[in-house]
């Protein structure tokens, strides 16, 4: 005894699975998309050697460039950026110069009616040497602080994240 399909179920079937199939096209790249992340290598916390020496660090805060590539889609390149670094007791600090205003590149002793300070011309902004942005001045957060080491007697950065000094 042989089960028949009607010419309804056998449409019925396949309506079904060919709109399964166009589903699963449309879900699973939006899947991939989404958990792709937590799949991918962290290299954010790799630290990045400067080339200057700890023994060259003191109270005042000096620029130290550091190197690293970026890949942006199918492009690979090298970009250089610094950081203020200095010692604080035997701690190393190393300061963003990303002003938190605008986004404009603070100097250290920029301004000379406001000496030990950190100085964005942009809009007159200040920071102490910690970091921390100076009330009434128009920055509303400190600068960035970057993770640093010391190997081999070099100084390496890591990834910037929240001041810790300025609280």
């Amino acid at each position: 005894m042989s089960q028949r399909v009607t010419r309804r179920q056998f449409l019925n079937y396949s309506l079904m699975g060919v709109g399964s199939f166009m589903a699963a096209g449309m879900i699973l790249p939006m899947g991939r998309f989404a958990l792709d992340p937590v799949f991918k290598a962290d290299a954010q916390g790799d630290l990045i050697a400067t080339g200057v020496k700890e023994s060259e660090l003191g109270k005042e805060p000096i620029k130290v460039d550091f190197k690293f590539e970026q890949e942006d889609a199918w492009y690979t390149s090298e970009v250089t950026e610094f950081a203020w670094v200095y010692k604080d007791g035997k701690d190393i600090v190393a300061l963003s110069p990303v002003c938190k205003h605008l986004g404009c590149t603070v100097t250290w002793n920029g301004d000379d009616s406001n000496p030990n300070q950190f100085y964005c011309p942009c809009h007159n902004g200040r920071y102490e040497k910690n970091g921390k942005n100076i009330p009434g001045t128009p920055p509303l957060a400190p600068l960035d602080q970057y993770e640093v080491k010391v190997k081999d007697g070099i100084i390496q950065i890591g990834k910037k994240h929240e001041n810790e000094l300025a609280k």
